[in-house]
């Protein structure tokens, strides 16, 4: 059995410096962990990169030949990633124990993620593979600003639910950047009755009744809540590892070391 982390969310919400300071804890702990790049326009890693989809296709070289723009051949690239799944990725996963953590860092386009196939049909060959995944789904705290935004982002994250059908880690990156911690913890644990009533004072009346069920989507689907995440903090980190280990019950198969402690009998 491996286990894989699949680290998604909106373009700038701090993917790949999750993955960097993800690396750097597991490395002081002594723990073993494998980052592999998913953005085929990534140019600069702060981790060292197990697995990296240039070596199949990288944006530049679509965007030269085929005259595409940055969205266009992003597009193009994970698709020729997917064409490519039972051939590229599967020599790649070749590589790795049974028991390895790989943790796969994509980009930020949200298509990817919500309504676009691609990263569900690169699930299910993971899972094919005797992968047990988990969606660590990243959203800026700093975008939290207001309980508008906060919609905006729990209905971003329920999208991506929905459509990959794993389990789900919602993480508030940014911590260390908010100067204001309160605005940004009174939707961790939001009461809906005050949301709603919120919500209500910053739209017109007509939006009462979508405002209404928007509560109740969020309100019933209560795993849609954030994680603060303080890349500062090793116990945040390591907070949130704990819950990513939960999900994909890393650990819980392996056996049971025991030493003998009995003296060694003479001769």
């Amino acid at each position: 059995m491996g286990y894989a982390q699949l680290v998604i969310g909106p373009a700038g919400s701090g993917k790949s410096t999750y993955c960097s300071s993800l690396h750097q804890h597991c490395e002081t702990t002594r723990r073993t962990i494998h980052i592999v790049n998913l953005d085929p326009a990534a140019e600069n890693f702060d981790y060292p990169v197990a697995m990296d989809i240039r070596e199949l296709i990288s944006l530049d070289d679509v965007m030269e030949e085929l005259g595409l723009g940055p969205n266009g051949g992003l597009m193009y690239c994970m698709e020729h990633l997917e064409e490519n799944l039972d051939e590229w990725l599967t020599e790649e996963l070749d590589n790795y124990l049974d028991d390895d953590y790989l943790v796969f860092d994509c980009p930020g386009q949200i298509e990817l993620f919500s309504h676009v196939p691609v990263v569900k049909n690169f699930v299910e060959h993971l899972r094919r593979k005797n992968f047990n995944v988990c969606v660590v789904y990243l959203l800026d705290s700093q975008f939290i600003t207001d309980v508008t935004k906060f919609i905006s982002g729990c209905m971003s994250s329920l999208s991506a639910m929905v459509q990959l059908e794993l389990p789900h880690v919602n993480i508030l990156s940014k911590m260390d950047l908010v100067t204001n911690k309160k605005d940004v913890e009174n939707y961790l644990d939001p009461e809906p009755q005050l949301l709603l009533a919120e919500l209500n004072q910053r739209m017109a009346p007509q939006f009462q009744k979508l405002n209404k069920s928007l509560i109740e989507v969020v309100d019933q689907y209560s795993m849609v809540s954030f994680l603060p995440l303080d890349l500062r903090k090793e116990s945040s980190i390591q907070y949130i590892l704990s819950q990513i280990d939960n999900c994909i019950q890393y650990g819980e198969d392996a056996d049971v070391k025991v030493k003998n402690f009995d003296p060694e009998e003479d001769d």
